[in-house]
C-alpha cells in the first residue's frame, strides 16, 4: 500500500531481511516508507524485520528495537498472540468494549477507529460485526497493520473479520474534517497513548517500543473535538482507570473495567 510522508521520528530506522528470497518486498517496502534497506544490524535505533511466513503474502513485518535492554520485536498478528485469544474467547457484545461502542439489540455500527496502533481493538469491533476503518498516521505502524490484515485475510478463521476492516495511512484529524455527511461513520473509536511519565510503568513491550518510535500523543487532546463532530452517535476514548478526561471534556457516560475505562461522549443530532 502507499505511505503518506512519515512524520519526524527520533529514532533512525532501516529496514532489514536475512532471507535473500525477500529481496524483492525488502527493496519495494523500503522505497514505500522512504528507509534505507541495511545488512548491518549495529548502527541503528530500530529495524524494520521481514522473515518469511507460511500464509500470503510469504513474509511478516516486525519492528524491533535495538539496545542491550531493548524489549522483542513486535507485530501484527490478528491470527494468533493476543488478538487471537480474545477472538477465541468470545467475550462478546457484554465487554465494556462492546457496550461503550453501542453493540446492543444486533446494532452493527459503522466505527472509525482513529488512533489505530496495532489494532486489536479494531480488530475485536470487527469480530463482532461491526465495519471498521483504522486510521493511522504513522507509516511504519501502518505497514504492520497492512501486513497483519493481509495474513489474517489468508487464514480461514479470521478472513471474513479482517474483510470488514479498511486502513487508512493518514492523520486523523485532517481526515475526519474532510468527511462528507454520508462518509461520517456512527462511531469513532479513540486510544490515545497516555502520557506516562515514570519509566518504571512501561512494562507492555509493545508499548515501550511504540513509546520509542512515535514519543508521546501530544497532540491527543485536539482530535476529541474533530471526532465530536465527525461522529454521527458517539465518540468512544479509551483511558487508563484513574486518567483524567480527555482534554478535561467530560464524558457523557463512562464504562469501567478493572484498570481500563471507556468515556462515552454522545453527540447531538
Amino acid at each position: 500500500m502507499p505511505y503518506m510522508t512519515a512524520p519526524h521520528s527520533p529514532s533512525r530506522i532501516a529496514v532489514f531481511c536475512a532471507d535473500t528470497h525477500l529481496h524483492v518486498q525488502t527493496t519495494e517496502l523500503a522505497v514505500d516508507l522512504c528507509l534505507p534497506v541495511t545488512t548491518d544490524t549495529a548502527n541503528w535505533d530500530m529495524l524494520l524485520v521481514l522473515e518469511a511466513a507460511d500464509s500470503a503474502p510469504g513474509y511478516r513485518v516486525m519492528l524491533q528495537q535495538l539496545g542491550a535492554e531493548a524489549p522483542g520485536p513486535i507485530d501484527v498478528d490478528f491470527v494468533g498472540g493476543k488478538a487471537g485469544h480474545r477472538r477465541r474467547a468470545a467475550e462478546g457484545r457484554k465487554q465494556p468494549l462492546a457496550r461503550a461502542v453501542g453493540l446492543k439489540h444486533g446494532a452493527n455500527p459503522a466505527v472509525i477507529d482513529a488512533t489505530g496502533g496495532l489494532g486489536r481493538d479494531a480488530f475485536v469491533l470487527a469480530t463482532l460485526g461491526c465495519n471498521v476503518q483504522i486510521l493511522e498516521r504513522s507509516p511504519i505502524v501502518a505497514a504492520l497493520l497492512h501486513n497483519g490484515l493481509e495474513r489474517a485475510r489468508a487464514d480461514a478463521a479470521t478472513a471474513p473479520i479482517a474483510e470488514r476492516i479498511t486502513l487508512v495511512n493518514a492523520d486523523a484529524r485532517h481526515y475526519l474534517h474532510a468527511l462528507s455527511d454520508a462518509q461520517r461513520p456512527d462511531v469513532i473509536y479513540l486510544d490515545p497513548m497516555y502520557p506516562h511519565r515514570d519509566k518504571s510503568a512501561l512494562v507492555k513491550k509493545e508499548m515501550r517500543v511504540l513509546r520509542a518510535l512515535l514519543g508521546d500523543d501530544d497532540d491527543a487532546a485536539d482530535l476529541l473535538p474533530a471526532a465530536r463532530h465527525a461522529a454521527k452517535k458517539r465518540v468512544v476514548v479509551k483511558r487508563p482507570g484513574r486518567a483524567p478526561w480527555l482534554g478535561d471534556h467530560k464524558p457523557s457516560m463512562s464504562i469501567e473495567n478493572e484498570n481500563t475505562r471507556f468515556d462515552v461522549y454522545l453527540t447531538t443530532p
